[in-house]
């Protein structure tokens, strides 16, 4: 024992005897800061591989679910401009063929939407989106999105149920692209809502300097680890229900874009079979609209 403490006392002993006293420590130190820099380095190195390998697995699912959403409208379109093709030889009535013709137009129609839907998330995530901002009244937009889904709504026996804030402010955004994010909110909102069920939207100020709207529903509702899916591009739900509506998948990630641009932010609260609420606010100036207004009237 005494042997060992006497090795170990001259071992330290010329660890320490030359240089600074604490010499050891600083060379210890300096060696686990490498050490601990490349585990570092390791770690992150395998956190991008595992996400690049998830977004590869997103894309091709992605992929995948598009050539059905892009070969079915083609062939229906090829299909029965085929027929109409052969009208003469097959002699099909008049009836038929405004049938026929009806069929194409809506299939073509269902494409332009899926073609739009992936350019336009193209374009927001490589920030090609322009805005073209201007006064907007926020109740108009939503009025006027609704106007686009109340007749399926009806068709389904959704109820819709509107509220808003007497004198909102007029606020600075791009009216095309706002109404573009309610009506594919308020699409997805009927779309995975049954028949008997109802959709509720809500205008109101908020904190002073921003616009909240608010939609909710009594569908299908999703869980924490489906809205995420659903919140992020070229993520689809992979269930049953889902499966069952047409559409690329897109309309979260297109409106989540866009609030953005307009420096706004949105988010999402549901449950499995308890529905979904989806909250969007927008940053407005209150009193800089208000005396703008004000200085129309007194015009």
């Amino acid at each position: 024992m005494v042997y060992e403490c006497d090795l170990w006392g001259f071992y330290m002993g010329s660890r320490f005897k030359k240089g600074s006293p604490n010499g050891a420590l600083s060379s210890y130190s300096q060696n686990l800061g490498s050490a601990l820099s490349r585990q570092q380095a390791k770690i992150a190195e395998r956190a991008a591989r595992v996400e690049a390998e998830q977004a590869s697995k997103m894309k091709s699912a992605f992929i995948a679910n598009m050539s059905h959403e892009l070969r079915t409208p083609l062939n229906a379109i090829l299909g029965f401009s085929r027929i109409l093709k052969k009208a003469e030889s097959t002699e099909l009535a008049p009836e038929q063929v405004a049938e026929f013709s009806g069929y194409i137009h809506e299939a073509a129609d269902h494409l332009l939407g899926v073609v739009n839907s992936i350019l336009n998330i193209s374009k927001i995530e490589s920030g090609a989106t322009m805005l073209d901002v201007q006064d907007v009244a926020i109740c108009e937009i939503i009025r006027s999105a609704i106007c686009l889904i109340e007749l399926k709504a009806k068709e389904n026996n959704i109820l819709l149920h509107e509220e808003y804030e007497t004198d909102l402010a007029v606020m600075r955004g791009d009216p095309m692209r706002l109404k573009q994010i309610y009506t594919n909110l308020l699409s997805n909102a009927v779309k995975f809502t049954p028949a008997g069920g109802s959709v509720s939207v809500c205008v109101k100020s908020f904190e002073n300097t921003k616009l909240m709207v608010t939609i909710g529903d009594t569908g299908i509702g999703m869980d924490q680890s489906e809205i995420e899916v659903a919140m992020s591009p070229f993520g689809q739900l992979d269930n049953k229900l889902s499966r069952e509506q047409e559409g690329t998948g897109l309309g979260l990630a297109i409106a989540k874009g866009l609030i953005e641009q307009h420096g706004g932010k949105m988010e999402i609260s549901s449950a499995r079979g308890e529905g979904t609420i989806i909250a969007t606010v927008l940053p407005v100036d209150v009193c800089e609209q208000k005396q703008k207004r004000a200085e129309k009237v007194a015009a």
